[in-house]
């Protein structure tokens, strides 16, 4: 049997800044990352558009507010001191009808509340931004950026393992966890279980499960949304400069069909959100029985269901029709034609809801005793995810009462 003080279950950017930063506050701490993918972030982390989200939508004193805001300078910080590809690139959240104005006034009260500047523009101000976008009215956020994900996640993974206190062990499924007098045993698929002082969930599209192992989270489920993008062809690129958002829908936690200059140069369009039939659902036609069932069995699902059947109805339309989801996008670009775009991969959102139908908003941490529980970490916890690892490592630690984490990066 492996013995460490932590096992941290799940190899996405918040499990991997969680054991980088248990290495960095408690040096000696041994840890054990156990993933069932054969490397770091195959999910959430890998399959977003990339972006340093500058923290402007959340409710002011909110996780995700206080945690963004902090968390896209320290990414910018990291990203140039380990040589990882980034741009700050800003955006515009651009307004295209008049019931819009306020929404977007209202998020240039939030940004100056969270302490981001922003600049507002009228129409014809858009234009020095990004000369093929049109709008009545559009806020500049200039803290906003673009960096690969999957890039952090390796870094923070080669920075942990390089102290000799961290693991990880890749192909690694978690199928049970019990309690053995103080320590907890995790049970994997293959290799030894592990016998660790503390427990902490960062699985996040099976996150709900795993803390059910432990008894934990039992009025919470993963509902899992499908976000389906397309892609500018490479020679309408040019129509973009950088970022282009929507002005959000506040019932509801997307952002709305968006147009994403990624690192790479590619411009990604979108993304929708439908409900998906798997949990890893990246494909229409891939459906898991085990997934629906959870989904479909949950009062909450039903709850959601009734409150946003019209949303989610135009969302499912744009899913299945390229002409309604270009449509969407022409209200930003106007010159973006159905044979401009190209399908891209597409993403999973590990949205948690609650029984009674909420969509749980803000991030959510859970968990007593030796676990520790990461319930709702969506975007923005990659931009978010250096202080989100420091604050679970804090949990973590105070659960084995080793020490706690400094409050700076």
């Amino acid at each position: 049997m492996e013995t460490a003080d932590v096992a941290v279950i799940g190899a996405g950017i918040v499990g991997m800044s969680t054991a980088y930063a248990l290495t960095q506050a408690a040096p000696g701490t041994t840890v054990t990352v156990l993933d069932k993918e054969d490397g770091p972030a195959r999910h959430q982390t890998g399959r977003n558009s990339g972006v340093i989200h500058s923290g402007i939508y959340y409710r002011p004193g909110s996780l995700k507010a206080r945690y963004a805001t902090q968390g896209a300078a320290e990414m910018v910080k990291f990203c140039t001191a380990h040589d990882i590809p980034h741009r700050v690139t800003g955006k515009l959240i651009v307004a295209t009808e008049r019931e819009e104005l306020p929404r977007l006034h209202a998020l240039v009260q939030r940004g100056r509340e969270n302490g981001i500047p922003v600049r507002e523009l009228g129409a014809a101000q858009i234009e020095e931004y990004e000369p093929h976008v049109t709008g009545l009215a559009a806020i500049h956020v200039g803290t906003t950026g673009i960096v690969d994900y999957t890039a952090v996640t390796r870094t923070l993974a080669r920075l942990a393992t390089e102290t000799g206190s961290a693991r990880i062990r890749y192909g690694t499924q978690v199928r049970a966890i019990h309690r053995d007098g103080a320590a907890v045993i995790v049970e994997p698929t293959t290799g030894p279980p592990v016998r660790a002082r503390a427990v902490v969930n960062c699985a996040g599209l099976h996150s709900d499960r795993i803390a059910r192992l432990t008894g934990d989270a039992q009025d919470v489920r993963i509902v899992p949304f499908r976000g389906e993008y397309y892609e500018l062809v490479p020679a309408r690129r040019g129509l973009v400069r950088g970022l282009v958002y929507p002005v959000p829908d506040p019932a509801f936690p997307f952002l709305g069909v968006h147009l994403t200059l990624g690192i790479d140069g590619g411009v990604h369009v979108g993304p929708n959100a439908v409900p998906a039939l798997a949990r890893e659902g990246y494909r229409r036609r891939t459906v898991r029985p085990r997934d629906v069932a959870d989904t479909v069995t949950f009062p909450g699902t039903w709850r959601i269901a009734r409150k946003h059947w019209r949303y989610e109805t135009s969302e499912i339309h744009r899913s299945l029709s390229k002409r309604a989801f270009t449509a969407s996008v022409r209200r930003l670009l106007p010159e973006v034609t159905p044979d401009d775009l190209t399908p891209a991969p597409a993403g999973v959102r590990a949205q948690a809801v609650l029984r009674d139908g909420t969509l749980v908003d803000d991030f959510l941490f859970a968990g007593s005793g030796p676990f520790v529980h990461v319930l709702n970490a969506p975007s923005p916890a990659a931009t978010a995810s250096l202080p989100i690892g420091r604050e679970v490592a804090r949990r973590a630690l105070a659960a084995v009462g080793i020490g706690a984490v400094s409050s700076g990066p």
